[in-house]
């Protein structure tokens, strides 16, 4: 088996800020890695990293772990034992050792010639699933510019934790009044008081769906579920649910959780953080990151297990070096897609992963 990866800069199509990146004045490059293994038959999964500062994780830490793996270790056909090996080797590394899931995923599944998702035992349903967009924090100008960018989406998602969050809100009002619209605090809002204050705020709106994580995840338990139930708006933990180990808090503290690849390790150890959600009453949404195809699409195949979908990192981007999942008016769909299996997920012309390798 052989492992290669390479960084690779994603580039935003608008500079991209959240409430934890406006003192850096956001971001217009997101960098990610691109893994691909291979083994002596030719088989090849690919797979990506898209590792955030936020769990302590950058594109140089998911490098030093992947150039730590063994690739003689993994093998197509034993994907537990694979992974329970890379999962062996420390105890953070999540979106490094994801990649490693995908790939293997993506290729196993190309041998049995089946998609991921029916690989897994799952569905996808063309027509059916819907991912909301992300509007990042801006100006109010650029805000109501966003929105008309995203005139086709019938949900928006506003990211919010700045002082101009009530005219962000107003200026995304002005272009789309009656959309329905997820927001997105990013643990921005730091006492359980002033999260109260800005619920009940945005539940003035009625179309707010839902309000993804409004206090750090750091925050005492005991305040997390004082605010579940005062809130008039759902709450979704997203930094606060990283694994199935955080399920007993989230199920005390939110309404839903939001489930990353880049945060559980993978498409194996996010489907069952989506399942054991549902079975202890949770709502359940995929999200993701600033990512290429590769990630978004293998999100695309855990559809079934969520009530939610947000899978626009792809959208984000203008240099995509894959093609996969689609989106049309929201929707999400494999039809286009030129690979029947796996992943469904194919490089573009010019794009090869070749720059480093760990292969014995």
């Amino acid at each position: 088996m052989q492992l290669a990866f390479r960084r690779f800069d994603l580039k935003l199509a608008h500079r991209w800020m959240v409430a934890s990146s406006q003192a850096a004045g956001g971001k217009t490059i997101y960098p990610s890695l691109l893994v691909e293994l291979r083994d002596q038959d030719g088989a090849v999964g690919y797979g990506e990293s898209s590792p955030s500062r936020r769990y302590l994780e950058t594109v140089e830490t998911s490098m030093e772990f992947l150039a730590r793996v063994d690739a003689s270790r993994l093998r197509f056909d034993a994907i537990e034992a694979s992974m329970h090996y890379v999962e062996s080797l420390s105890a953070g590394d999540f979106s490094a050792k994801g990649a490693i899931n995908l790939a293997l995923l993506d290729a196993a599944a190309k041998r049995a010639r089946q998609t991921v998702h029916e690989f897994l035992g799952l569905e996808f349903t063309e027509g059916k699933h819907l991912t909301s967009i992300s509007i990042g924090i801006d100006a109010p100008d650029l805000i109501r510019r966003k929105t008309q960018e995203a005139e086709s989406f019938p949900i928006l998602k506003l990211k919010v934790g700045s002082p101009s969050d009530a005219e962000n809100l107003a200026a995304l009002r002005d272009v789309a009044p009656d959309k329905t619209v997820r927001v997105d605090a990013n643990e921005a809002w730091t006492t359980k008081e002033e999260a109260l204050e800005r619920l009940e705020e945005l539940a003035r709106d009625p179309h707010i769906e839902f309000v993804e994580q409004p206090m750090p995840a750091t925050s005492a338990p005991s305040d997390l579920a004082w605010l579940k139930e005062r809130s008039p708006l759902p709450l979704v933990g997203d930094e606060s649910y990283l694994s199935v180990a955080d399920l007993l808090l989230c199920a005390d503290c939110f309404h839903g959780v939001n489930v990353k690849l880049c945060k559980t390790g993978g498409i194996s150890r996010a489907l069952e953080a989506l399942q054991a959600a549902r079975r202890a009453g949770l709502k359940t949404m995929i999200g993701c990151m600033v990512e290429s195809s590769i990630l978004t699409s293998a999100g695309a195949h855990l559809a079934s297990a969520a009530d939610w979908l947000d899978l626009d990192g792809m959208l984000l981007i203008t240099n995509d070096p894959f093609a996969g999942v689609t989106v049309e008016r929201g929707v999400m769909s494999f039809a286009k897609a030129s690979e029947p299996f796996g992943l469904r997920v194919q490089k573009r012309q010019g794009d090869d992963v070749e720059s480093s390798e760990n292969a014995p």
